[in-house]
């Protein structure tokens, strides 16, 4: 077993995972669920728009759902980091977790570059009104990195690993 692993391994959140995995594991499951569903439903809808999807909305109106979407995140954040820490090997050596992890990444560069280069214009775009092309082309960044993602994610299950990795 790898250092980092047993340090992991050794940690109270690693043995608080394993010791109430019964019952932590499946409410963590539906949490992750209502986070992803959170996420996407509030950041996809919003990508959705500016690209030009139910026009007759303004983008800003739509925005105004961002802060649910971020609290679904977070969720997901917190939950996986639980995962993670309750069997570190099945994902720090599945090659799903890093594609999942690469397009986390994407998700948020773009982020940052949407809300420093594109957001202003969006702000501005009425009700009927078409957004700028670089907010266009980086919320489909956002929807592809998401979308990458979730099926990462889901592959996780299918692509585990095991004890092969040694």
């Amino acid at each position: 077993m790898e250092p980092w692993e047993l340090w992991i391994r050794s940690t109270v959140l690693s043995q608080y995972v394993l010791t109430n995995r019964g019952w932590l594991w499946p409410i963590c499951e539906t949490l992750h669920f209502v986070g992803l569903s959170l996420l996407v439903g509030t950041v996809g809808l919003f990508d959705l728009r500016v690209l030009g999807v139910a026009r007759a909305i303004p983008p800003i109106a739509l925005h105004r759902f961002i802060p649910w979407g971020v609290a679904g995140y977070s969720l997901n954040l917190a939950t996986g980091t639980l995962f993670f820490f309750g069997f570190p090997d099945q994902y720090a050596y599945n090659t799903a977790f890093h594609f999942k992890l690469a397009f986390m990444i994407l998700a948020g560069l773009n982020v940052a570059l949407f809300y420093s280069v594109a957001f202003v214009g969006v702000r501005a775009t009425p009700a009927g009104g078409q957004a700028p092309l670089a907010a266009r082309a980086l919320t489909a960044i956002s929807l592809l990195s998401w979308t990458g993602v979730i099926v990462c994610g889901r592959l996780l299950t299918f692509y585990r690993p095991g004890f092969m990795h040694h």
